[in-house]
């Protein structure tokens, strides 16, 4: 991170863009590394990071609505870090909790499912009984299913005279303040004491913005993986990216203008509608005419297009007629060649 970011500083056609006093540096908990974090703060540098702690908390009644439509609600809560001189921001959204809560229900079910049927074996022929076995397997339970199974309290009572295992008990125990107790819940870390809720949010949204365009990029224009192996040509390769990038941020920006705030992957499913399409006919002397044409926009498109000054019927018609050949003589060129 150092590196890089004095690197963009010796690069940067605009120096006052970088100074330490107004550049903010945004990052996600991949690099959010508490040495990074020093560095940022002896140098400087104002940041907005994720959070790599497990403390979470989050309280309605002080938190305030920084974004809210038919998909998602997030609400944001600001805690002052006096120890660390920081703003804590915990966020939670509606959209992140279904999905947390979706899939450690799928955890905890399976684990639930498979110490259930370990249980039920306790009492059957032919199945595990023995003490030191049956702890074996729960420890490669707890091993595969290692998300639901710390928090649960596991106990098996022993038949002393048998050396078997005759009952199993186990008790959900979730701690609180934490992610598992709080689903949809992260934290963002800032020193920006001096902005509101839903600044803070939104500047860090932006990264998130940022990830998801260079997501479509390598997928849809293969920008990635990148299989160069001269410096240059991967040179080239990722500015490229970065070139489209910024052609995906002019398009956003011109279209936040017209009150259209749409991500990038719904742009493209809004405009996905419209297409070119060829349309053959067979004509009574056996001619056939090809036309290829643009199928007219939909009205989102239209509004689209029309906040972009562009025309809603790209490409011209296309009229194509093959006439209808001689077989035989066909036939004779053909041997002929």
């Amino acid at each position: 991170m150092e590196k890089m970011i004095k690197g963009l500083e010796r690069k940067n056609l605009s120096p006052e863009l970088f100074e330490p006093s107004k550049a903010t540096i945004v990052m996600d908990a991949g690099i959010a590394t508490e040495d990074n974090i020093k560095w940022l703060r002896k140098n400087r540098y104002p940041y907005i990071v994720v959070s790599r702690k497990h403390h979470r908390e989050f309280n309605e009644d002080d938190a305030v609505v920084v974004k809210q439509d038919n998909d998602c609600t997030v609400k944001v809560q600001k805690v002052i870090d006096s120890e660390n001189d920081e703003v804590l921001l915990y966020c939670h959204s509606t959209k992140r909790e279904k999905k947390e809560q979706a899939i450690n229900d799928g955890f905890t079910m399976r684990f639930e499912e498979a110490i259930s049927q370990l249980e039920a074996g306790l009492h059957k022929k032919g199945c595990l009984k023995k003490y030191d076995k049956v702890l074996e397997k729960i420890g490669r339970l707890k091993q595969r299913y290692s998300k639901a199974a710390k928090h649960y309290k596991i106990e098996v009572s022993k038949n002393e005279q048998s050396g078997n295992a005759v009952k199993i008990l186990w008790t959900r125990q979730t701690p609180a303040n934490t992610k598992d107790s709080l689903p949809g819940v992260y934290c963002l870390r800032t020193t920006h004491t001096e902005l509101d809720e839903a600044a803070l949010w939104h500047t860090y949204t932006m990264l998130t913005d940022l990830e998801a365009v260079f997501r479509s990029l390598k997928s849809e224009l293969g920008m990635r993986p990148v299989f160069h192996q001269i410096t240059k040509r991967v040179t080239g390769h990722l500015f490229i990216s970065v070139l489209a990038y910024h052609l995906v941020h002019s398009i956003r920006y011109r279209l936040k203008k017209a009150e259209i705030n749409s991500n990038w992957s719904d742009l493209k499913k809004q405009l996905t509608g419209q297409n070119r399409v060829t349309i053959s006919m067979q004509c009574r002397n056996d001619n056939v005419v090809h036309i290829r044409k643009s199928t007219r926009p939909e009205s989102r498109q239209q509004k689209i297009y029309s906040a972009l000054g562009l025309y809603s019927l790209p490409g011209r018609t296309i009229k194509t007629t093959i006439q209808k050949t001689n077989k035989s003589s066909a036939i004779t060129k053909i041997l002929k060649n």
